[in-house]
């Protein structure tokens, strides 16, 4: 049973380092909403959203004033929208985006993801429909975050989606650039997305969850590098005990809180996602945690050793807490929204390349890096294939979240504010991209995949 001291002897890591609840998330399923006539669809959308999220915001609030847990994003989502809106004729799906933007508004959260489509084995004229309606809905909208699952390790890689996809994230950055191509950290590109995720740009209902379900994201990077300065110089089976600890002690307060919201909103309780998910603020960040173990700059020769460890330590720390861990549940390493992955990159000590690599042992993948503005679209698709292959070979989800900042260079620094931080552009390799993602086809999924 859930023993509420547990939680409220972290009351010193929620006034000091940086503790808090990232997201409080309701899922909503949308596919009674579909109708042939695109216009029906959106109103049903954003009515049944109105519906079943009017008291999350109020349900939220009452609970950070209870437990005086800051509770820092109120969020939805919902059915990928290709699922849904295939039912119309429309090429068109920006009206449901523009619907889920006026909903999320309506109930005050700060972001709704689901504007989605799953294509991992091929396209239905659904999903073609909304991949190609993501940049005009990006660009029109505010709160709106959109997704796009090109590969599993069952199903194997689309790179016609890939190929696809990075002229969709060219667009995007395109009709936002007065904005320092702010569209394109509203879309992520999945392998092995989940369908319980909490967390944005790319959380949406998957087709197995129940019609409604709050899922909890937590954070806390402040709280392990304070944990650790302890330790200084001890053995690394020592710092991972710690980690475990605090871990533990993290996931119980997303635990009550997913409880109390659950109750409080008559839905079911999905997960609590265990996630250390870094702010631009110092003293909370993946970066200075790897450092205090001992890598000099993060980015250096054993980062990725360190990453690896933390990553464990944080799953089997709050796996021991609840039973409900789901979503992603690792080390997020967001270069804009890390105070010391932003100091790491400036240096040139921090690379593509090495972000690459450590991606295979750490949740999720190559998230909110800012590129030339001339980057080709065909270089970022190699950069989607990369990452999508280091998901479907380590049975793993990996995303990739690039910003080709239009009218930037190296060097230059993109500012988003808020949460997503400010990137410094970094370079990618210069070599030509155009034969490799121009084959197409499918990648096949590794042999491990048979299990059956």
């Amino acid at each position: 049973m859930l023993n509420t001291f547990d939680i409220l002897q972290t009351i010193d890591m929620l006034d000091h380092q940086h503790l808090d609840i990232r997201t409080v998330t309701l899922g909503i399923n949308l596919l009674d909403c579909a109708h042939s006539q695109i216009d029906t669809c959106a109103r049903r959308v954003y009515d049944k959203i109105c519906r079943s999220a009017q008291n999350l915001l109020p349900v939220c609030e009452g609970i950070e004033d209870e437990l005086g847990i800051p509770i820092v994003n109120k969020r939805i989502s919902v059915t990928p929208i290709a699922m849904v809106a295939q039912a119309s004729d429309a090429e068109d799906y920006t009206p449901v985006a523009a619907a889920l933007d006026r909903a999320a508004k309506t109930c005050g959260v700060n972001f709704i993801g689901g504007f989605s489509a799953l294509v991992q084995k091929g396209f239905t004229e659904g999903d073609r429909r909304l991949i190609a309606s993501i940049p005009r809905a990006l660009a029109e909208t505010d709160v709106v975050c959109s997704s796009v699952n090109i590969g599993s390790s069952k199903a194997g890689i689309n790179m016609d989606a890939v190929a696809l996809m990075g002229r969709v994230v060219k667009d995007t950055a395109a009709m936002t650039a007065q904005n320092g191509s702010i569209g394109c950290a509203k879309l992520v590109v999945f392998c092995n997305a989940v369908e319980d995720n909490p967390f944005m740009a790319g959380a949406f209902c998957g087709p197995g969850e129940p019609d409604c379900a709050v899922n909890v994201g937590v954070s806390g990077p402040g709280v392990v590098y304070h944990a650790l300065q302890s330790a200084k110089g001890r053995p690394f089976d020592e710092v991972a005990e710690i980690i475990k600890k605090t871990a533990f002690r993290v996931t119980r307060m997303g635990q009550l809180v997913a409880q109390k919201a659950s109750n409080r909103l008559r839905v079911p309780f999905g997960v609590v996602d265990l996630s250390l998910a870094p702010t631009p603020a110092v003293g909370d960040s993946v970066a200075r945690i790897l450092e205090e173990m001992g890598v000099a700059v993060c980015g250096g020769h054993g980062t990725t050793a360190a990453l690896a460890l933390l990553n464990d330590a944080v799953k089997k720390g709050g796996l021991m807490a609840s039973g409900r861990v789901g979503g992603l549940s690792g080390a997020f390493i967001p270069v804009s929204e890390d105070e010391g992955m932003i100091a790491a990159a400036r240096s040139g000590v921090l690379t593509l390349d090495k972000l690459e690599a450590m991606t295979c042992v750490c949740s999720v993948g190559l998230d909110m890096i800012a590129v030339p503005g001339d980057t080709p679209a065909s270089t970022i698709a190699a950069i989607i294939a990369d990452e999508a292959a280091v998901g479907m070979v380590n049975n793993k989800t990996t995303a990739v979240r690039l910003i080709p900042a239009v009218g930037c260079k190296v060097g230059d620094t993109v500012d988003f504010g808020g949460l997503l931080g400010s990137a410094p552009v970094m370079p990618v390799h210069p070599e030509s991209a155009d034969t490799f993602i121009a084959r197409g086809g499918h990648i096949p999924a590794p042999l491990h995949s048979l299990k059956n």
